[in-house]
């Protein structure tokens, strides 16, 4: 198990990951999906004033239905052929769940004009985007609950585990909120490390011509990527066994696009520079000096931006993989001493320049290779040195978080951060001893039926998959073949590996991490040492499949081409994605369809080209290739043409994405119409006045209600392989007969546009 988050294998996951190096709203968490839901009942009871507008709603629900019901019967002392009680679900769970509904539609809307408008214009309304947020969603809300659970857990006087790796758990977690140790040491410990490795001439001296040295010190036990990225995972066209990887990397903003398109991102570069400065002024350097070389590094750094190939043109895997020994690479790439930087990277592992290294950016590192050899050796230094410091600062005082959030909200448009200490501290928490903190949250919170119950939709969606598969006219018969066997092969992991619940198996994933409550800095350092060790550990050894690279509170969901894996941690198996006792309608809705959309990865523009056992190789017959390019064209198309404050949707960019959210709601919805054949009609839910059918579009729909500053929608535009939530409901609808039918949505109206992209 390889407990260090930054696996290096591509997966596909159903919502933005956080970005790494600069969190978003403070947190280094998954900043993931919920419609505004909160756990628990809602208490009907109690005067009007104390009554918030949803306990209004749902009281005159429930009053509204018994009524009905009441009514009929004394008036007519007969069963009424409308009685309530035999159409529609007057459980608490039910009647809780259409207030929550209600309050989130906007009923005034046209759902055949903007179904996300319908869908999500009253929580839009009750939902702004709270202070030092750059969004708010389904995701952040259960993320905020789940954190919520973790603080309890980890600061429950009574806390006394009998597993190392617990322990460890509460110990970072505390070094964390220990700001008062923080502030004692200031910018010291950040200061002493530059020292340590060599010095930096914006901070002191730095008379030395090291660039190796500087190179394989900051890449090796601390972990940062200059100019590339080296890891160990799974090859993909041997997947049987881990190989190194190394492909491009080294700038600090979100996206290439950040540095090249000056015009629009004038204010972003300006912030960027000015926190680079007062970084190095913090750090002890003058600030006239500081100023001149920190435009030394961004100016290089742009010259990376320049040679560093866009999202877009990298979706092709069979392209852009490339084996080559160390040998050929340093042929290829002869500035950098590849077998020397390699072993330090890897140690204490034996290499020699047979060594087979699987390139993802052949060009850019020829191109790269080429900007160190014509670079001075001091600006070199100091933009190596400068990835290290990112990766020191939020770890120290709170005058570097003041200087992170001017930045943050320039990139992002958070005011100053308001997140409390104790929730960035749960998510750094998460980042680094993930899987024991996941072993907290899952013994107090999962429902061991959940995964009994995911795994019997997981096959019925699958099923669903496969008879859609028989009505392709556009696949020759060997090929679908194939495909029914790549789905049969999909292999799911639901809520948490097993070994998180054995303490000695737990123990030995973080033994060799060393973690004391007074010290922060040092525990990240640690932490960046560890994990390099256990990185070069991966090597020699054969894949694990049972590995996971999502943490079990995580609110997201992913597909593993390498494996032909599916992952559903425990953090999204609830509301509004699952509840055990909302109806079918929802649940199918809501987890089914992202069920559905990580099962269709495997089947995108990049899955496809993964067979059954996760090697990347043909498996398609030419002409079958050929009608799904031709269909996918339609979709790229499609999503080109939908913007976001005047700026369009990369729909290249985020084919992979749409195909997954298209093909997800199809296999669910016709996997909800199997169960319903199987076990008959479900009861309505109250007041909607919804047909459960109608109920799954807007259940599906609702899981994507969110706010976001446009700072934060332009970020997503460059660095997201997904499309806007308002897309991703708007797109996969327009394109669904079914939904169509169901609203009697006219052809040649905005939400049946006639013409349906179709692929799956």
């Amino acid at each position: 198990m390889y407990p260090d988050k930054m696996s290096n294998y591509k997966r596909a996951t159903f919502e933005e990951d956080e970005v790494a190096d600069i969190p978003a709203d403070g947190a280094i968490s998954p900043d993931s999906v919920e419609v505004g839901f909160r756990k628990g009942g809602i208490q009907l009871l109690g005067t009007l004033g104390q009554r918030t507008q949803l306990e209004v709603v749902l009281s005159g629900l429930l009053v509204a239905s018994l009524l009905a019901l009441f009514g009929c019967v004394l008036a007519l002392g007969v069963r009424c052929s409308t009685d309530p009680a035999r159409t529609l679900c007057l459980t608490e769970a039910c009647v809780t769940v259409a207030g929550k509904i209600i309050e989130a539609l906007d009923p005034q809307a046209d759902p055949c004009q903007d179904f996300y408008q319908y869908a999500c214009g009253g929580w839009v309304r009750k939902n702004p985007l709270p202070d030092g947020r750059s969004r708010w969603s389904t995701f952040n809300s259960i993320w905020d609950q789940n954190q919520a659970v973790l603080k309890h857990l980890l600061e429950n006087g009574t806390f006394n585990s009998s597993s190392e790796a617990e322990r460890k758990t509460q110990q970072y977690y505390l070094s964390c909120l220990n700001e008062q140790r923080i502030e004692e040491l200031g910018a010291q410990p950040l200061i002493d490390l530059i020292n340590k490795i060599g010095g930096w001439n914006i901070t002191g001296s730095w008379d030395k011509d090291n660039f190796m040295e500087a190179l394989k010190t900051v890449s090796g036990p601390y972990r940062a990527q200059p100019f590339f990225s080296v890891g160990v995972s799974v090859d993909p066209k041997s997947s049987n066994s881990n190989v190194i990887q190394v492909d491009q990397s080294g700038l600090f903003l979100p996206s290439r696009d950040y540095y090249l398109n000056r015009t629009a991102n004038e204010k972003v570069l300006k912030a960027y520079l000015e926190y680079m400065v007062e970084l190095g002024w913090l750090l002890g350097g003058d600030r006239n000096s500081t100023q001149a070389q920190m435009q030394q590094i961004l100016d290089f750094e742009t010259a990376l931006a320049n040679i560093t190939v866009p999202q877009d043109e990298r979706r092709d895997e069979e392209k852009i993989y490339h084996k080559l020994t160390i040998a050929e690479l340093q042929l290829w790439a002869p500035t950098v001493d590849w077998l020397d930087y390699l072993s330090a990277v890897l140690a204490p592992l034996e290499l020699n320049d047979t060594e087979p290294v699987v390139v993802y950016a052949k060009e850019y590192l020829q191109q790269v290779s080429d900007l160190i050899n014509r670079t001075d050796r001091s600006l070199l230094n100091n933009y190596m040195m400068w990835n290290l410091v990112q990766k020191g600062v939020s770890s120290l005082d709170q005058r570097f978080e003041n200087a992170q959030d001017k930045l943050l909200e320039s990139l992002y448009g958070t005011k100053k951060s308001c997140t409390p200490r104790w929730q960035t501290c749960i998510g750094n928490t998460d980042d680094t001893l993930g899987f024991a903190l996941g072993a907290l949250f899952v013994k107090a919170t999962f429902d061991k039926h959940s995964k009994e119950i995911a795994e019997e939709m997981i096959n019925e969606i699958r099923s669903a998959f496969k008879e859609a598969l028989d009505k392709l006219t556009w696949m020759d018969k060997q090929t679908r073949e194939a495909a029914k066997e790549k789905a049969d092969a999909i292999y799911d992991m639901i809520g948490f590996p097993d070994f998180i619940l054995e303490n000695k198996e737990l123990d030995d994933v973080y033994d060799g991490y060393e973690v004391t409550e007074d010290n922060f800095f040092q525990n990240m350092l640690n932490f960046y040492n560890f994990s390099a060790r256990v990185m070069s550990d991966q090597l020699r050894k054969p894949p694990n499949r049972d590995q996971w690279s999502m943490t079990p509170p995580t609110v997201n969901a992913y597909y593993m081409p390498t494996k032909n894996g599916i992952v559903f941690p425990a953090g999204i198996l609830q509301a509004p994605f699952y509840a055990r006792d909302h109806p079918k309608a929802l649940n199918f809705g809501g987890i089914g369809v992202v069920m559905g959309h990580e099962l269709t990865h495997a089947f995108d523009d990049q899955g496809r080209e993964y067979d059954k056992d996760g090697m990347l190789r043909p498996w398609w017959q030419n002409a079958s290739v050929e009608a799904f390019k031709n269909r996918t064209e339609c979709m790229v198309d499609q999503y080109s043409q939908y913007s976001i404050n005047g700026e369009h949707i990369n729909g290249r960019q985020t084919l992979g994405e749409n195909m997954a959210d298209n093909g997800g709601l199809k296999a669910a919805y016709h996997a909800y119409k199997s169960w319903v054949k199987a076990n008959g009609e479900e009861k309505r839910l109250p007041a909607l006045g919804l047909t459960n059918d109608q109920l799954f579009f807007v259940g599906f729909a609702q899981v994507w209600c969110s706010v976001r500053t446009p700072e934060s929608a332009h970020e997503g535009l460059m660095t997201d392989p997904h499309s806007p939530p308002r897309y991703r409901v708007i797109g996969t609808l327009s394109n669904s007969p079914d939904f169509a039918q169901h609203f009697g949505c006219a052809v040649g109206s905005p939400m049946n546009p006639g013409h349906h992209c179709e692929v799956w």
